[in-house]
């Protein structure tokens, strides 16, 4: 065929360029089908990319709308009506059948029927939720709506919230009320109204004794030491109501603080082995100056064994044997605040050499990241001081290349690039985003709930789902504290993660920049960039304020009578705002964050910008302040940090400075490929959502 069609195209004319009219033909439908091809396959690329992008509270209104009408995916489809029914649509049937999401587009449905008054649809949607779903976290909702079914649901979801309220709101005047307060002993001695309903219980004649060994726990872990020893009733504390009981009474007055410490000394004596014997020690030695007969009181087994009874010998004995703990015990709690209370010390006394010995005496791997990050700023310190320019420049230099913005790194930036000041009158305009992430809990009902936004029932399902018999892993102990501030319980969860920042020893990147992340919330935004512009001063500074004072819980009262999230006094309140406010005025955060804003100005204008001093003064007072000496231009601020006389302030400072780089720096924290700690620990499958999430950051 080639030879006969040879000729034929020989006979055909030429153009200029070389080509016959039939090439030129063949030419252009040859590139206009590899163009069209090529449309198709990019348009189908990004079809298929956002067919597959995860769905999450950061996805846009119209975005959600144009998924849930013309999705082919079922699946995005009933995501999208579930984020919308989380932003106040009402929610539209999907044809949800067994799927994974049912139950709870039942709950939401049953729910909605009841604010609109339409009682007999939600009672019947709530037992088609009991009937189809019985083992799902959300037919624990259902159960509370039929009192017939409430000891089923105590018995089955027994820490559920919807089991909690069911228990706190048993009527006290049955035989039996105390089972009642027993079960939020047990399972949620923090749930509002627990502490009255555990205290009615101790006061009925039916509790066993065993049962009164978890009810005085409860009390004791509520810190109501004196409660839980009227509730034991003279009978003899467990070892875990002991150390609860034990741990409360030494946080009272003196006389309370003896009774503690006896309490102690007759659980570690009784029970010499438990674990709850342990943790007596650490609190019996945990005073910068140990109690010598509280020293030779406990065991000598115990004691050899244990890293607070060495270290409290070492501060007894002016710091020797200092050196031999931190070899024993490198990864225990005792031993890093024994290697920093006498690397301070010396410090202080300018003893450089002994400093850097003390600091090099545990290695990076054996403590929590921030403790690292203040041990590396100090190494760097004292090598400056002893003439090693080089090498403490390499300490801090490591020390910004791995860890988060916060107090040390700030430090070490300024001694390598020269000190930048601080400026928190600052007006430029905030950029301020509330990130999402994705949570990785373990349990794919409470990451999808998470993810869709339904962050009550994330935590729902999470309490139902979460180990039992064992105590939470350091994995755990972030998702936990991640849907505490999810469900607006910030007091508890930025103590969970506070906590679980300074001991966990080994978090991979990932984790530590989740984590801190999660610490630096953007809690009442909207207010607080108002009254910073209001004021003249930077929003960061009111979010570092108000997370130190108050974990951004607005209806708390200090022992010293401050209210709110900006802890005010009533008396400087009112002379703020020039008219007398009462407690409830001071917790409205309209009210308090405005009047802190404006005590700050003072403050700032009082030590003409200088921010340790004016965010020493919210914590100890101006007056007091200016009775210290006053730092100078000769002088290290960091020694003058560290010379505070009140630890409380020393600690506040810090702490706040903490907060408030961490604020003014979101930038999203990159982990580094050689990083030798780096363990990535998030399932493949969830690889997709932390990508999509990264993109909203």
């Amino acid at each position: 065929m080639a030879r006969r069609l040879r000729p034929a195209l020989q006979n055909e004319e030429s153009s200029g360029d070389g080509l016959t009219p039939a090439s030129r033909t063949a030419a252009l439908l040859l590139l206009t089908t590899a163009g069209i091809s090529l449309g198709v396959a990019a348009a189908g690329q990004v079809l298929l990319r956002t067919h597959h992008r995860p769905l999450n509270p950061t996805v846009s209104g119209t975005e959600l709308w144009r998924v849930y009408r013309w999705s082919p995916d079922p699946g995005r489809r009933r995501q999208a009506a579930l984020l919308m029914t989380s932003n106040g649509h009402e929610l539209r049937s999907q044809g949800w059948g067994n799927h994974s999401l049912a139950a709870v587009s039942l709950l939401l449905e049953a729910e909605a029927a009841e604010a609109r008054g339409a009682n007999d649809r939600a009672d019947e949607l709530w037992r088609e939720l009991l009937h189809r779903f019985p083992q799902e976290p959300a037919s624990a909702r259902a159960r509370q709506r039929f009192p017939e079914r409430h000891q089923e649901l105590l018995a089955l979801q027994p820490g559920h919230p919807a089991a909690l309220a069911t228990a706190a709101a048993m009527d006290p005047a049955e035989s039996t009320s105390h089972r009642g307060g027993l079960h939020l002993a047990r399972w949620g001695w923090r749930w509002t109204g627990a502490e009255e309903r555990i205290r009615q219980a101790c006061e009925m004649e039916t509790p066993s004794p065993l049962e009164r060994q978890r009810l005085a726990w409860a009390l004791g872990m509520l810190g109501r030491a004196n409660s839980a020893k009227l509730c034991l009733r003279g009978g003899i504390a467990s070892a875990e109501t002991g150390l609860a009981v034990g741990r409360a009474l030494l946080q009272g007055d003196a006389n309370q603080r003896r009774d503690g410490e006896d309490l102690l000394l007759k659980l570690i004596r009784q029970h010499p082995d438990h674990s709850a014997s342990t943790e007596a020690v650490r609190l019996l030695m945990a005073p910068q100056t140990p109690d010598p007969a509280l020293l030779e009181a406990i065991p000598r087994a115990l004691a050899e064994r244990t890293a607070a009874v060495a270290a409290a010998r070492a501060r007894m004995n002016g710091g020797e044997g200092t050196l031999s703990v931190l070899k024993r015990w490198p990864k225990d709690r005792d031993s890093w605040q024994l290697q920093w209370d006498e690397a301070r010390d010396a410090l202080l006394n300018e003893n450089w050499g002994q400093a850097r010995d003390l600091l090099e005496a545990l290695p990076e791997e054996s403590v929590p990241p921030p403790l690292e990050a203040r041990r590396r700023f100090w190494l760097g310190f004292s090598e400056a001081e002893l003439g090693n320019t080089d090498e403490a420049h390499r300490h801090w230099e490591t020390l910004l290349l791995r860890h988060p913005p916060g107090y040390y790194r700030w430090r070490a930036a300024n001694r390598l690039q020269g000190e930048q000041f601080l400026d928190l009158r600052s007006v430029e305009p905030a950029s301020l985003e509330q990130s999402w992430a994705p949570l990785h809990s373990g349990f794919s009902d409470v990451d999808e709930l998470w993810r869709l936004g339904l962050n009550d029932l994330a935590w729902d399902a999470w309490l139902q789902r979460r180990p039992r018999q064992r105590s939470l892993q350091p994995e755990e102990q972030l998702v936990e504290g991640r849907l505490r501030l999810g469900v607006d319980d910030p007091w508890n969860g930025l103590d969970q993660l506070w906590r679980l920042n300074v001991r966990w020893i080994s978090p991979s990147c990932p984790q530590r920049r989740e984590l801190h992340r999660s610490q630096n919330p953007l809690a009442y935004r909207e207010i607080i960039e108002e009254a910073a512009q209001s004021a003249g001063i930077r929003p960061e500074l009111l979010l570092a304020i108000a997370k130190q004072e108050s974990r951004f819980s607005a209806n708390i009262r200090s022992s010293a009578g401050a209210v709110g999230l900006m802890q005010l006094l009533p008396s400087t309140a009112a002379s703020l705002s020039e008219q007398p406010l009462n407690e409830a005025d001071l917790m409205k955060a309209s009210v308090n964050i405005p009047l802190g804003a404006a005590y700050l100005l003072e403050l700032l204008e009082f030590w003409e910008g200088d921010p340790f001093r004016s965010i020493a003064s919210y914590n100890a007072g101006p007056t007091t302040v200016a009775n210290w000496p006053q730092p100078s231009r000769d002088d290290a601020i960091e020694l003058w940090v560290e010379r505070i006389p009140y630890p409380e302030t020393r600690f506040y400072l810090k702490k706040v400075l903490d907060n408030l780089l961490s604020y003014a720096d979101r930038s999203p924290w990159q982990c580094r490929r050689d990083e030798t700690r780096m363990r990535e620990t998030v399932a493949e499958n969830n690889s997709s959502e932390e990508q999509a999430s990264q993109q909203h950051h």
